[in-house]
């Protein structure tokens, strides 16, 4: 069995946790049921495979899914059975998350006013295209209103080319 002092160190600490766990757990429960030591063995090699980015039955995500694909049981005995199990089997994810640095001033004052400028922007972005569609629609109107105008011009063209008796005002005549 591994010690205390062997599992708090290395960058696999979880992993080398797992096995030490798992180890003390199936030693526990000793000789009172074959069968839950085997499932508490393959669990606790299970966690450390995925711990450590080496699955051999699972995709690799850190889930209890996957840990009970990897350990070949079925996802209850891990939510029912061997919820101790499970709920290092999270502590240990948890534990492996970087946890993020805290940005200095400088950079948290350089993002607030990026995020100040990306609010300005869209703000203006939104109001641009509010006036897009206006003017487009300004736009398809006055077409509207050329292209009435242009045949309204036609027809007034024609009535004064039928009524030839009226003499053409805007015409200049040349003089020979």
């Amino acid at each position: 069995m591994n010690t205390p002092a062997a599992a708090a160190s290395g960058p696999r600490d979880g992993a080398a946790l797992a096995e030490l766990v798992g180890d003390a757990l199936a030693h526990a429960q000793g000789h009172a049921d074959s069968e839950d030591a085997a499932e508490i063995r393959a669990i606790t090699d299970a966690m450390v495979r995925l711990l450590i980015g080496a699955p051999l039955h699972s995709d690799g995500k850190l889930t209890v899914v996957s840990l009970a694909t990897e350990a070949g049981l079925r996802r209850n005995k891990l939510t029912h059975k061997h919820t101790g199990l499970k709920d290092l089997f999270y502590a240990l994810v948890k534990a492996r998350t970087p946890v993020p640095e805290a940005l200095p001033d400088s950079a948290r004052a350089r993002a607030a006013k990026q995020q100040k400028d990306l609010a300005r922007v869209r703000a203006e972005r939104d109001e641009l295209r509010g006036q897009a569609q206006l003017l487009a629609r300004i736009v398809h109107v006055l077409e509207i209103e050329n292209s009435q105008l242009k045949e309204t011009n036609a027809f007034l063209e024609q009535q004064v080319a039928a009524q030839a008796s009226v003499p053409d005002l805007t015409r200049r005549r040349r003089r020979p």
